[in-house]
């Protein structure tokens, strides 16, 4: 058998390039070499979206529109949706009995999203311990990787330890420890200069249209000690170079680097390029898109016959468990 590759995404918004340079695009070359789970995590879309659920199901269905759009073929990845796999919930529960408050609180992304998101009461159980959830949902398909960026690593070490931890209490053999696969670009700017996130209104979509995406270019911050159009700049502190590295070809960004070092071009010339590049590496995904959106059923054949192939998978696992914890 191949090892096993899994991860999720919530549908808690529209897909930005964030995901499709940091998760997509890297799915997409895994399914060719693991056996590959890819999920609708819309229990956890309600660890921040809880007080108004009823857009979670119509954006997980966007969402995998936009994941086949992507190139993830549902003949490679059994893709499917977490709340459909009832044995998600008990998967979690077991491991939260054992996982030490502490361990939940020093997660970094738990105390950033505190500080950074205001609109949203996370002063929750689910938000704190979805962690835990996350651990369920990859021990669940017995996953020998997770394809993760930087700022998840802590995640996938506390899912580690707390395998490590059941298998301490029940023995060993019944789980899997997973590890961690980094993406190529774990962080791809927003806007504003942060990490792109829907939470932080800072993002690029995927389904804007080329006039919205060069609307939300133009303004983009850029280095910051470049106050005026003859002040030479440096492309390493600059976000749209950033995202530069990720769609402009190699020749062409060595000019653009050329001349914001020497002031050969203004903020104004170096975001053209980049809006322009944008579109064309974006074109062929809308293209697909809207052919794949002329049929409606086709999202929900996907995710029936994939729940089906993960539900399967999750009882011979949850089996397992239970024999363990004697339960």
């Amino acid at each position: 058998m191949r090892e096993r590759v899994l991860s999720g995404m919530r549908p808690s918004g529209k897909l930005h390039l964030g995901h499709l340079h940091g998760a997509l695009a890297n799915w997409r070359e895994l399914q060719e070499r693991y056996e590959s789970y890819f999920f609708v995590a819309d229990w956890h879309a309600l660890t921040s979206e809880y007080a108004s659920p009823a857009a979670i199901r119509e954006n997980g269905a966007q969402m995998v529109l936009d994941w086949l759009a992507a190139g993830i073929d549902p003949e490679k990845a059994v893709i499917f949706v977490q709340s459909r796999v009832i044995e998600h919930a008990e998967q979690h529960l077991l491991p939260s009995m054992i996982t030490p408050l502490s361990w939940l609180e020093r997660c970094p992304t738990y105390k950033e999203q505190l500080e950074q998101v205001k609109d949203k009461d996370l002063h929750t159980y689910g938000f704190l311990g979805y962690p835990v959830l996350q651990t369920a949902d990859i021990v669940m398909y017995l996953a020998n990787w997770v394809p993760v960026g930087v700022d998840q690593l802590p995640h996938l070490e506390l899912a580690r330890e707390i395998v490590r931890r059941f298998h301490f209490l029940y023995g060993e053999g019944v789980l899997v420890e997973p590890q961690p696969k980094l993406t190529e670009f774990p962080k791809i700017p927003g806007t504003d200069g942060r990490k792109m996130s829907k939470s932080y209104g800072n993002s690029i979509f995927l389904s804007d249209t080329a006039e919205e995406t060069g609307r939300k270019i133009l303004p983009m911050v850029t280095d910051p000690a470049r106050v005026r159009r003859s002040d030479p700049g440096d492309p390493e502190k600059c976000p749209v170079f950033t995202l530069h590295r990720v769609v402009t070809p190699e020749t062409e960004r060595a000019r653009l680097a050329e001349g914001c070092r020497g002031a050969g071009i203004g903020c104004i010339d170096c975001k053209k390029a980049l809006i322009g590049h944008l579109n064309e590496s974006l074109g062929p995904l809308r293209r697909r898109r809207e052919e794949l959106a002329a049929d409606p059923g086709l999202v929900a054949r996907v995710l029936d016959e994939g729940t089906g192939r993960a539900r399967d998978e999750a009882a011979r696992v949850m089996a397992a468990v239970r024999r363990a914890v004697r339960i």
